[in-house]
């Protein structure tokens, strides 16, 4: 049985990001409960150098909606990078999903091979579909994603390994 480039990519990343939402929320909620600005979490960070919670949820949104446009061979959107509060990181998180759910599989299927050229800080990074897909879109989604967890982990927020993994 093989998969699908579709399969092995939009499905999980929506999935990831529903679960980001959850986590975001519970922070939420948290700051509500202990009556702490939520600016205390979504400007935290784990070390000086680092970017914030906020950054984090813009990184992992900025690399799925990058990663599905590419695979399939077009322009990814713009957004502008401004949320600082919850209610605006869910929003864009929803964002994403909702234009993750526009790919179709057969917009998607056959990148194996595509090559695909990001431009990096250290300058162009070529891969090929398949390779951009393992090697740079899925770790960066878990980075900032668990990034994101253990800010929030870090500063008080209950959560647990299936907040993170998502309840079956």
């Amino acid at each position: 049985m093989t998969i699908s480039m579709y399969t092995a990519s939009v499905p999980s990343f929506i999935y990831a990001l529903k679960n980001l939402i959850d986590i975001i929320e519970k922070g939420a909620a948290h700051a509500a409960e202990k009556s702490i600005d939520p600016s205390v979490f979504t400007s935290s960070r784990l070390y000086p150098d680092m970017l914030p919670f906020s950054r984090q949820i813009q990184i992992a949104t900025d690399i799925v909606k990058g990663g599905a446009a590419r695979l399939a061979g077009v322009e990814p959107p713009p957004y502008a990078d401004t949320e600082t509060t919850f209610p605006e990181l869910v929003a864009r998180v929803n964002k994403t999903i909702d234009y993750l759910k526009t790919f179709t599989a057969d917009q998607i299927d056959g990148s194996e091979g595509r090559e695909i050229t990001i431009k990096m800080r250290s300058g162009p990074v070529s891969f090929t579909g398949l390779e951009y897909l393992q090697t740079f879109v899925i770790p960066n989604l878990y980075f900032h994603s668990t990034t994101a967890y253990g800010l929030l982990r870090h500063n008080g927020v209950v959560l647990g390994k299936l907040d993170f993994l998502g309840k079956r």
